[in-house]
């Protein structure tokens, strides 16, 4: 077995591909004999693997992201968790619960279960280990609703801590959900 010549350029173009740490893309690099595809495939077996030590933990924390349909017809809001604020505070984050939303959206999901559908090629629940390998914290999809009516607008209150979606179903009959991620 040939020991391949790991450069620094190797592990950056691997860290801002996966967004794993630099140790953890150099240990990958040198696991592969600096392969970056099955780099790729050892970081993610290690982010399943990280994701089974932490399955008992709890993800009180979190973000939640509601939006509509372009044509306002039907709406989402779903609660990503997390372990720490720190983590449900981070930009990288955000946009990971953006992510959720938009295959929610995009695939006309009805439940959370159907979530996991696939987004950008890969399956949301991949998509979840991958972000649990880089943060090193118990993610998920813990809460999420759905509403239809002829007018649906939605609505995130206090940093992306409540969700809301208010459906007109008639002059002045609405129907509201409001999702709490805690």
């Amino acid at each position: 077995m040939s020991t391949a010549t790991i450069s620094a350029q190797d592990i950056n173009k691997l860290r801002q591909a996966t967004g794993a740490g630099m140790m953890d893309c150099r240990k990958a690099l040198t696991e592969t004999n600096g392969d970056f595809e099955a780099a790729i495939d050892w970081l993610r077996k290690q982010g399943q693997k990280v994701a089974a030590k932490r399955s008992d933990r709890e993800a009180k924390e979190g973000v939640v992201i509601a939006q509509t349909t372009a044509d306002n017809k039907t709406g989402i809001v779903v609660c990503v968790s997390c372990e720490t604020d720190f983590v449900s505070k981070n930009a990288d984050f955000v946009a990971f619960g953006q992510t959720i939303a938009d295959a929610a959206i995009a695939n006309n999901v009805s439940t959370e279960e159907l979530i996991m559908r696939y987004q950008g090629g890969a399956k949301v629940a991949e998509l979840i280990n991958d972000k649990l390998a880089t943060i090193g914290e118990k993610i998920g999809i813990t809460k999420f609703e759905r509403v239809e009516a002829p007018y649906v607008a939605s609505y995130i209150h206090g940093a992306y801590r409540i969700g809301v979606l208010v459906g007109w179903i008639k002059k002045l009959l609405m129907l509201v959900k409001m999702l709490l991620c805690k």
